[in-house]
């Protein structure tokens, strides 16, 4: 069923009805869903192996002693602030031991952290503290070489109010670092009940942003117990042991990253490595000198690191196991990647909102392992729709997939998007159509959301297009898919001009820099026409743009 909220000052912003009282007990029956938090795991961890690291950072290591200490500082600065229970805080902090620490310092103070994504500028900042309400703002002394403060006035003169900017050491660097706090240094005493306050694991506590299966940006509704589960399901799928070194690629904000570099490290006790910006060269270097045992990246990181030259000249041997995905897996690359790392690459189908409905396993073939996406989870219930998810087909077959199961988010912020992520009696919908097979192997067919894939991030078609069409000289445009070699798709602009009009690829790159447009949304090919092709009904026809990239790009 699509989920509702209440809000209602001093106790934040919970959830109910989110699922069936029925499918929550069975879900704690069975032993998907707990009582158990993060921080429940932080403590034990940091009671058994206080100076054994954390993370493994480009600044520093953070032990689990340590980590506790600094989410600890930064959930008593927090209550001193007043900040009550529930209140929605954005944290942009780049992948460092830091971001863990904040998250998990919010938590204990019984905060919602909306995860902002590290290369964020100051105008999509904007728009998600605009959407998600939140006035408070937690970053480190610096964001992409320009100081807080600067960009906190950036933000600022597009509108929002921040009442609190709170600006964190980097505690794996200095672990006893100054918190700043609207410019001033604050040192706040540690509460005797430090705990009191702590989110609960069925209280929403985490929003990010997504494209989404539908489009447009949406903000992202979590709980701990959907991703405590999904955890249990990447342990069973990757045998994980005792003993795993962990290095997550991700953003940490983000689904795959959250899962990657927040949860499973936190339940297992596993160290983990870390690195604010993604290089090929040195990603192999960390592998081989921390002896990494478990990598989490989309499939156009281990391209690169494939097509790195040093690639054999690094130890891999320590790799078990690597996840991948966020993006169609290339089979002949995964395969060439098994056979000169010695690892077994693995995938799971799914999404920021459903979680997982598909996984491969360590011990299946090869085949089954890189032809599919794997075998759909029985308790995570998936069927198949038609394109309009109406119409429920079944549980094999082809057609559009949905769940129904412990994996799943609240739903969005904005319930008008809800209406189209949900079927009207309450299966949560994908954006593929897919095939299912009589053994319950999941293979993606194609797509019904207007999104193009780029290094395993979802770009909105239609954000693309609303940020060309602010050019003077731009009539009607459509963005399109591309195909590449190393990044799956690239962005790709066609456009029908105005009476008279020219436009070079350079100038709209212009344009779009005065704007401060993402740069993640902006075309790095431009096809000018005449005229955008039409359907019948007199919109652009996609189809017909589809093929004609077909000709060019082939």
């Amino acid at each position: 069923m699509i989920q509702s909220f209440t809000e209602s000052p001093g106790e934040g912003f919970r959830f109910r009805n989110s699922v069936d009282v029925g499918d929550a007990a069975a879900y704690r029956a069975a032993g998907w869903w707990g009582d158990v938090t993060l921080v429940d795991h932080l403590r034990r961890h940091a009671a058994e192996r206080p100076d054994e690291p954390s993370y493994i950072a480009d600044d520093g290591t953070l032990s689990w002693a340590g980590l506790d200490a600094a989410s600890d500082r930064i959930a008593a600065a927090v209550i001193a602030l007043g900040i009550e229970p529930g209140t929605r805080v954005g944290v942009l902090i780049p992948d460092t031991a830091t971001v863990h620490a904040a998250y998990l310092g919010l938590e204990k103070a019984g905060i919602v952290t909306v995860g902002l994504g590290a290369k964020a500028n100051s105008r999509e900042v904007a728009h998600l503290l605009g959407i998600t309400e939140a006035r408070v703002l937690v970053t480190l002394a610096e964001h992409e070489k320009t100081s807080a403060a600067a960009f906190r006035s950036e933000i600022e003169g597009l509108g929002i109010t921040i009442d609190i900017h709170v600006e964190l050491p980097v505690f794996e660097a200095d672990p006893g670092g100054t918190i700043i706090v609207n410019g001033d240094a604050i040192n706040p005493p540690m509460p005797d009940d430090i705990d009191a306050r702590r989110i609960g694991p069925d209280d929403l506590s985490f929003i990010n942003s997504t494209s989404g299966t539908t489009g447009l940006p949406k903000c992202v509704l979590h709980f701990q117990n959907r991703w405590l589960y999904f955890h249990q399901v990447a342990r069973r799928h990757g045998e994980f042991a005792d003993d795993e070194i962990v290095m997550s690629l991700l953003p940490a904000p983000f689904g795959f990253g959250l899962w990657t570099a927040h949860y499973t490290p936190l339940v297992l006790g596993a160290p983990t490595v870390l690195t604010r910006r993604f290089d090929a060269g040195r990603t192999l270097e960390l592998i081989d000198h921390h002896k990494v045992s478990v990598l989490a990246c989309v499939s156009t990181q281990f391209l690169m690191l494939l097509n790195e030259p040093g690639f054999d000249q690094h130890d891999l041997s320590s790799l078990r196991s690597m996840f991948t995905g966020g993006e169609a897996v290339p089979e002949q690359q995964a395969g060439e990647f098994e056979r000169r790392s010695g690892c077994t690459v693995l995938q799971f189908y799914g999404s920021n909102e459903t979680g997982v409905l598909s996984g491969t396993r360590t011990g299946e073939s090869l085949e089954r392992r890189l032809r599919t996406a794997g075998k759909t989870v029985p308790e995570m219930q998936v069927r198949l729709f038609d394109a309009e998810g109406v119409e429920a087909l079944g549980e094999t077959g082809e057609g559009r997939p949905a769940c129904r199961g412990p994996a799943t988010c609240l739903g969005y912020l904005d319930e008008e998007a809800n209406a189209q992520l949900y079927s009207a009696d309450g299966w949560m919908l994908m954006g593929d159509l897919c095939s299912i097979d009589a053994d319950g192997y999941l293979t993606v067919t194609g797509r019904i959301s207007d999104f193009i894939i780029r290094g395993g991030k979802n770009i909105s078609a239609s954000q693309v297009e609303d940020e060309v069409n602010t050019h003077p000289s731009v009539g009607l445009s459509a963005a399109v898919a591309i195909p590449d070699d190393v990044f799956g798709e690239r962005v790709c602009v066609y456009v029908e001009l105005r009476a008279g009009a020219t436009l070079s690829l350079e100038d709209l790159l212009e344009h779009l820099d005065a704007r401060q447009t993402a740069k993640e949304i902006r075309p790095e090919a431009l096809v000018v026409l005449d005229a955008l092709p039409r359907s019948s009904g007199g919109k652009i026809a996609k189809g017909d743009i589809a093929d004609d990239v077909a000709r060019r790009y082939s």
